[in-house]
């Protein structure tokens, strides 16, 4: 798939608290590691619009965020106990908005057909009024709402391979029935959502809730059993993917047992998805991952098979 990367800068100035595990050195890891690929094209992010964000975060959150940010030029502002903003964690975010929207921008024109948004802080547990688990808007749930509204896309699949259940992003699917969302994570775990009578609307959510110690091969296997055949039924026209690394096995902040083998297995099965329903449409976005090292070599096997796919 021809592959393009979109680089939000300003991830390095969304500050956190010391020994903090989502800090500016799992962008760096990861711009490290992607940047050694060949044959995949780069574009920085642009701004994100009050518009594209009140799409998902109704008006008053954005003001209450716009009054955080005013606070936090004097110094970091708690949001909860995990979820922190700085003098310019707000621009951060509102960037990683625009650039993903740019990716479904370039991939409805032609330009690509997979796209990676390197950007943080992640986006998947923000829920529509409520900041938690490090994330300030919800990136991938905002992508997707744009690509409804912008292009009339009838359909599209969200699929979430973070360690951590995507309760923000099931949000959305459960008031949109265009909406597929599917997620593969540890149960149980922060943030105590996604068992498996969460089905959402005519069944068009689907958790797989997966024990501590799950290896690699039974992460496959119920991606193969349950996800695939969903999405095959569901044929989106567009897939987008909370691309979380957190679910590696030298991560410290779950405890399945994945490789970057893993997640290069699931960018394949999913660029097959895009290619048999989607004309090829697939927009990633980058969510957890705190330990560097595997982080990096996660994104990096994850992308490059998106571009061999």
């Amino acid at each position: 798939m021809k592959t393009v990367i979109i680089d939000n800068p300003l991830s390095l100035e969304h500050n956190t608290p010391p020994g903090h595990p989502e800090h500016i050195g799992r962008y760096e890891a990861v711009k490290t590691a992607l940047g050694a690929l060949e044959g995949v094209d780069w574009k920085p992010a642009i701004a994100g619009t009050r518009e594209q964000i009140e799409r998902f975060h109704p008006t008053e959150y954005f003001d209450w965020m716009l009054t955080a940010n005013e606070a936090a030029q004097t110094g970091l502002v708690s949001l909860d106990p995990d979820t922190h903003i700085s003098q310019r964690s707000m621009e951060a975010g509102m960037m990683s908005v625009g650039g993903a929207c740019e990716a479904v921008d370039l991939a409805i024109a032609g330009e690509s057909e997979a796209a990676f948004l390197l950007a943080r802080p992640p986006g998947h547990h923000a829920e529509p009024i409520r900041a938690m688990g490090f994330c300030l808007f919800n990136t991938i749930a905002l992508a997707a709402s744009y690509a409804l509204k912008e292009y009339r896309i009838e359909r599209v699949a969200i699929i979430d391979i973070d360690v951590h259940h995507g309760n923000g992003t099931q949000c959305l699917a459960e008031k949109d029935d265009r909406v597929f969302f599917a997620s593969l994570h540890q149960s149980p775990l922060y943030p105590g959502t996604g068992n498996a009578d969460e089905t959402g609307l005519n069944g068009n959510v689907l958790n797989i809730p997966l024990d501590e110690g799950t290896q690699g091969a039974e992460w496959r296997e119920a991606f193969e059993r349950e996800i695939i055949p969903a999405l095959e039924k569901f044929k989106p026209e567009m897939v987008f993917v909370s691309a979380g690394f957190d679910a590696h096995k030298d991560d410290p902040v779950g405890g399945l047992c994945l490789s970057e083998d893993d997640f290069a297995w699931a960018a394949t099965q999913l660029a097959g998805i895009a290619k048999q329903f989607a004309s090829s449409r697939l927009v990633s976005v980058l969510e957890g991952g705190y330990e560097c090292a595997a982080l990096g070599r996660s994104a990096r096997a994850f992308v490059e098979a998106l571009s061999k796919g």
